[in-house]
Formats: C-alpha cells, sequence, structure tokens
C-alpha cells in the first residue's frame, strides 16, 4: 500500500505480553497496531513480549494493518535488544519513544540497518517532551525513513506540570509545532490517546477537534474507540460526491482553456483539485482495506 494516502485513522496500542491480545487484534478493524513493549509491559515481562512480538509479527495474519512495534528507549536496559528483534521482525515500522532530537533517529536508524531491517521498516517517533517538541523541525527533516510522527500528550501533560482540559490549551502550542514540522516534511501526524474510554461521546468530540487540527488519526488504548475514529477520520458520501464534483467541473474549465472552475457557488482551482485526489485516493483504500479484511474483523 502508498505510504502517501495510507490510512491511519485509529492506530490501537496492544500489549505486547498478552498472547490473546495480540490474536485479538487481527479481527480489529484498526487500521494501524501499535505491539507495545514499553509502556504497556511490566519490567519482568519484557524479554517474553520481546519474543512474542516478533514472532507475531513474522507470522503475520493482520491484513494490511499497519504494525508497529514500541520499543523502549535504547537509554533502557532493554532498548537495544528490542530494536535488535524489531528490526529482524520487520514490521511496517518502528516506534521510538520520547524523541528528543534529531540524532537519536540517526542513531536508531543506523541500528535497524546493523540488525537488518527491510527498508521498508520505517521509523516513528513519539513526540512526548517539551525539548522533543522544541526540535520537531530538525526530528522530522532527520531521514525519509522516518514517516510518523506520534503524540504522547500523557507524558507532555505530565512534564509541562499542565492540566488535561476538554480544549487542550496548554499543550495546543506543542501539537502545532509538531503538526508545522510534520506537513513541512511530508510526514504523517498522529494524536494521542484519550484517556476516557468508557465516554464514547466525549471521545468523538475529541476526534473532531484532531481533524480539525489537520491530524491523520489517534492513537488509541480500547477497541471501543475503533469504530467512532475511523468515523470521523473518514471521508464522509458528502466529502467524496464533492470531490468527484470538484475533479469533473475543474477537468471541463480545463478543457476550456479555463484556469479555475466554480462548484456550489465555489471556486475550484489546482489546490481544491488535489485536495479532492487526496479524498478520493483515501476512500478508495479505507474500501480496499475493508474488503480484505481477514475473515472474522
Amino acid at each position: 500500500m502508498s505510504d502517501a494516502h495510507r490510512p491511519r485513522r485509529s492506530v490501537l496500542y496492544m500489549p505486547g505480553s498478552k498472547e490473546r491480545a495480540l490474536e485479538k487484534a487481527k479481527t480489529l478493524p484498526a487500521d494501524g497496531l501499535i505491539l507495545d513493549l514499553e509502556d504497556a509491559v511490566a519490567p519482568a515481562e519484557k524479554d517474553a513480549a520481546r519474543t512474542q512480538v516478533k514472532a507475531a509479527v513474522q507470522e503475520g495474519g493482520y491484513g494490511q494493518r499497519e504494525l508497529i512495534i514500541r520499543v523502549n528507549g535504547l537509554d533502557t536496559p532493554w532498548g537495544e535488544e528490542d530494536l535488535k528483534a524489531a528490526s529482524e521482525a520487520g514490521p511496517d515500522a518502528i516506534l521510538i519513544p520520547k524523541v528528543n532530537s534529531a540524532a537519536q533517529i540517526d542513531e536508531v536508524e543506523a541500528l535497524m540497518t546493523r540488525h537488518g531491517a527491510p527498508e521498508t521498516t520505517s521509523i516513528w517517533a513519539m513526540m512526548e517532551t517539551p525539548r522533543g517538541m522544541l526540535h520537531a523541525e530538525s526530528i522530522a527533516a532527520s531521514t525519509p525513513r522516518l514517516n510518523v510522527f506520534v503524540m504522547g500528550t500523557n507524558d507532555l501533560v505530565a512534564e509541562l506540570g499542565a492540566a488535561h482540559t476538554e480544549m487542550r490549551l496548554p499543550v495546543i502550542t506543542a501539537l502545532g509545532l509538531c503538526m508545522l514540522a510534520a506537513r513541512a516534511y511530508g510526514v504523517a501526524c498522529i494524536d494521542g490517546v484519550f484517556n476516557e474510554f468508557k465516554n464514547i461521546d466525549a471521545f468523538r468530540g475529541a476526534c473532531v477537534q484532531s481533524k480539525e487540527m489537520g491530524f491523520d488519526g489517534r492513537t488509541l488504548i480500547h477497541p471501543a474507540q475503533i469504530d467512532p475514529c475511523n468515523e470521523v477520520f473518514a471521508p464522509d458520501h458528502d466529502a467524496i460526491a464533492l470531490a468527484r464534483r470538484q475533479l469533473h467541473a475543474y477537468e471541463e474549465a480545463i478543457s476550456k482553456g479555463e484556469a479555475v472552475a466554480v462548484v456550489d457557488g465555489k471556486i475550484v482551482e489546482k489546490l481544491h483539485v488535489e485536495a479532492a485526489k487526496k479524498v478520493l485516493a483515501m476512500a478508495d483504500l479505507i474500501a480496499d482495506m475493508a474488503d480484505n479484511a481477514p475473515s472474522g474483523a
């Protein structure tokens, strides 16, 4: 699947130490799965989780879902072994926690190469510290292998000594810095988790805010969050119909030697056409994922 328009509406964290959870994940309609070796795994279970996650990725059975392994940091006792195992497993991506600088990404990339990571395995960066936010541009520009920022809003709020609020004003500057850097360098940007996983109405509202800010999707902590997240971030029927009308009108205008078209009383020019093409490509990929989901999903 082309990375340029790959759906990342819903990316669910799954504990790498729980075999049943890894198996259950094969049936869930999330666009991506983060098989976690870090926060979701107790120190005593780290080694077993590493072996289990590596085997799960190599065995497959997850369909077109994007598979990501989140490793422990290289400054921990488990980080380098995690990165070695993840590189050998060859997932779609390896997620690095607490990225503070481009130098960290350079070190990770060198180790991935040493341990034989396929070229198709990209790097995802957890952006969850004040230093990381301030260095977002250099991190985004560090290597073409880095293609996704993941917001770690819980850690960020804690480090700022701030508070979780409905409008997220305490972290809005940090999120905006990451979004600017991501869009400047062609990096996807996925919003952080929503802690009240039983409050689906509030979660849906949070997803709408994320989409309005420009995020490609959200990371999730519970399967109940998948469907509302997918719904909010997917192009709806009206958006798809409008995109088709815009393309048709623009093509007609160009054929007449005109530079712009008009749809529903609004100007349609090249930038609107590119946005329309993206909407239609996303819709096609979402439909393809649904058509090719493993049995039971």
